[in-house]
């Protein structure tokens, strides 16, 4: 639930505001009478971001989170007090194929968003950190808890743990209002990333055609609803600042433990499409085998409870692109 009496008089930054994530935190935050200013990289036209209309309800300011003096320049001359930093390169595929480029945004785009509220004094009052159940890297003991180190070993792990441990340190050492989240993989419509395994999976079913699987299928993963993500991002802005909270990361997901081809099955259940069959191709490689979450920490401290489940949010998944199908490459 989002207190709009928090928000009066709030002038609130959202990074990667036209991004998967960030359209759905807009979409929220606009609901609220607070100011939302969206920086974004690149104009999107086809983005879930435009499609809602935030283009002409949000302040939107292009620049590249690479460039700290824009950073600090929107910061400040906005007025910005809370931040939710959700911009980032977001593929583990791309990733893997220019580490590089994943770094700079990643890892040097989190240290300007810090950087910059270090510099601009007590301005800003809470910084919500993406991080990613990726920043946990492999571990043999699951599910993962908050405790655990961080030990990314890939490109986007290791760009995620560094990031994670980066707003830490800003925490620590300087006592910047940060939280940060590690999320379960996010789904939900709008993601135009279609190589994701929802997306793909419900735009092949769309199109009668056997969804493709770059793994074995046997990979573990946690999952969880695009809106009840955005909704713990408002729920932490809420409460950052307060004792116990800041300086904390939480883990937010269904706490499942799901082979990625029985969600593969799900969805194809759903839609009707059972006569359907995931063509294996086993060629992922550099990934994380095993991944779900323990999420006590966040409903303990938080009160946090998802107003959706997985089944629940696949439906709604499906739904949108099935709406949206002519916008859809198939």
């Amino acid at each position: 639930m989002v207190h709009n009496d928090h928000w009066k008089g709030r002038k609130v930054l959202v990074t990667g505001a036209n991004g998967f994530l960030g359209s759905y935190i807009c979409s929220l935050m606009n609901e609220t009478p607070a100011t939302v200013v969206g920086m974004v990289r690149d104009h999107l036209p086809s983005s879930n971001f435009n499609h809602l209309g935030l283009d002409k309800v949000v302040d939107v300011v292009h620049g590249s989170l690479e460039d700290f003096d824009a950073v600090k320049r929107i910061i400040n001359e906005h007025e910005i007090d809370t931040i939710f930093h959700v911009g980032a390169q977001a593929i583990v595929t791309s990733a893997l194929a220019d580490p590089l480029q994943t770094f700079k945004s990643n890892v040097m785009g989190t240290v300007n968003v810090l950087e910059a509220c270090r510099c601009l004094g007590r301005q800003v009052q809470a910084i919500v950190i993406a991080s990613s159940d990726k920043a946990y890297g492999s571990n043999d003991m699951l599910p993962y808890r908050e405790d655990f180190p961080l030990k990314g070993e890939f490109p986007y792990e290791v760009s995620k743990s560094c990031a994670d441990l980066i707003a830490r340190a800003y925490y620590k050492t300087y006592d910047l209002p940060v939280v940060i989240t590690r999320c379960g993989n996010i789904y939900g419509g709008g993601d135009l990333n279609y190589n994701r395994l929802v997306p793909s999976t419900i735009i092949a079913a769309m199109a009668n055609k056997n969804p493709v699987l770059r793994s074995n299928g046997k990979y573990i993963r946690d999952f969880i609803y695009v809106e009840d993500i955005a909704d713990a991002y408002v729920m932490l802005a809420e409460k950052a600042g307060k004792k116990g909270i800041t300086g904390e990361a939480f883990n937010f997901s269904y706490e499942l433990k799901k082979e990625v081809i029985d969600v593969v099955t799900d969805i194809l259940r759903l839609m009707n499409k059972t006569h359907l069959k995931p063509e294996i191709k086993g060629s992922a490689e550099k990934e994380i085998l095993n991944q779900y979450l323990s999420c006590e920490k966040a409903k303990r401290l938080l009160g946090w409870v998802p107003r959706h489940d997985y089944e629940g949010g696949l439906v709604k998944t499906i739904e949108w692109y099935e709406k949206h199908a002519t916008r859809i490459k198939t």
